[in-house]
């Protein structure tokens, strides 16, 4: 008999999330490039919802989102039956997780994909299982190789955090092809709305054509509503049934449920965040490159940057010195990646002080 209450088999061998630094003592203004958050902020409009939400806290919200479902649906065409919203994308994570996981059961995940994907399985009583990438790629070949009769569900992160890469639609289509009919594929396209190549598609149609697939999305990135919590999954019509049985009843709050509505509704906001995005990425990209940095492409808004081992050149070791500028970047050493910090592209004054102190503190800044 024991003394206190116990947790579920397997909860505490759950390492719990870290997120990136959001302070560095001792410095001037900071520059926050840790948490891929927007630059631009949320849109006027969403600014402005979210003000307004104000003068009725004494309500419930709608327990249904409907008036936000039926919002994002009309911005991409969809079923709005199909679509369930939370409190981020990680809620619906979390609840898919807990619906269709259980002891005995496994779930993939990539070896550099998000942290959480293991966390909700564990939590679920289910089993991770890590699939080694190709060059910081999701290896299909690969993942599929690892599918046991004891897969439940595939988590793929398409763009993934925190390598910026992505696979191509035929590529998913073909890991999806390869999977019995009873696995959940969950396709986590949170940086979607960044994403401009040709061969990219973040699942909207795979969805619309399958039984087994499921999307999710997210508010907190191009959107700039981070602070607000609030994401969407499209799925099938028997997942939803199932996620809305046990989500709670008013799981999105008021102010995050207008806002959201209006950010969606705002294009033009969205297109601004997009090509901001577009015209840094490649700056970045570029200077740092000429640094002799390597600097893995990458199709969402940040980067990742790999230092060498040298003592006093190490990823550590630039981590600490940007820190001391007021330049907070992201340690990835939990995702795999020791040797590498990752960097959300910032405003145009932040990305230019990146690059000047990465200059400074491999000895490669112009003297004046």
């Amino acid at each position: 008999m024991t003394t206190r209450p116990q947790p579920q088999p397997g909860i505490l061998e759950i390492e719990a999330y870290v997120g990136g630094r959001a302070s560095a003592e001792g410095t001037g203004k900071v520059y926050k490039l840790s948490a891929n958050e927007s630059p631009m902020g949320p849109s006027p409009h969403a600014r402005k919802a979210f003000a307004s939400a104000g003068e009725s806290l004494e309500l419930y919200p709608d327990g249904g989102a409907s008036e936000l479902r039926e919002a994002i649906a009309g911005r991409y065409g969809l079923n709005a039956e199909r679509i369930v919203c939370g409190s981020g994308s990680g809620e619906l994570l979390q609840l898919l997780a807990q619906a269709y996981l259980g002891e005995g059961n496994e779930a993939i995940a990539t070896e550099h994909g998000f942290l959480l994907y293991p966390i909700v399985t564990k939590a679920a009583g289910a089993a991770p299982v890590i699939v080694k990438e190709k060059n910081l790629h999701a290896d299909v070949d690969a993942i599929l190789a690892a599918v046991t009769p004891k897969t439940k569900i595939v988590f793929l992160a398409n763009p993934n955090n925190p390598t910026g890469s992505y696979l191509p639609a035929e590529e998913v289509r073909r890991l999806h092809a390869g999977l019995r009919p009873d696995i959940l594929f969950i396709i986590d396209a949170a940086y979607s709305e960044y994403v401009s190549r040709n061969d990219y598609e973040a699942g909207i149609e795979l969805v619309a054509t399958s039984e087994n697939v499921v999307m999710t999305r997210t508010f907190s990135k191009i959107y700039g509503l981070a602070a607000l919590r609030l994401g969407w999954m499209y799925a099938p019509a028997h997942v939803v049934d199932v996620v809305n049985r046990i989500r709670g009843p008013f799981n999105v709050s008021v102010p995050a449920l207008q806002a959201g509505i209006a950010a969606i509704r705002d294009t033009a906001h969205v297109d601004a965040a997009r090509t901001h995005n577009d015209k840094w990425l490649s700056w970045l990209t570029e200077e740092i490159s000429k640094l002799g940095l390597e600097v893995p492409s990458s199709v969402a808004n940040f980067l990742l940057i790999r230092f060498p081992s040298e003592k006093g050149k190490t990823a550590r070791d630039a981590d600490a010195f940007l820190m001391k500028r007021g330049l907070i970047l992201r340690s990835v050493a939990s995702y795999g990646l020791p040797d590498c910090l990752r960097l959300t592209v910032g405003s145009e004054e932040a990305n230019r002080l990146v690059v000047a102190a990465l200059a400074e503190f491999l000895g490669k800044a112009k003297k004046s």
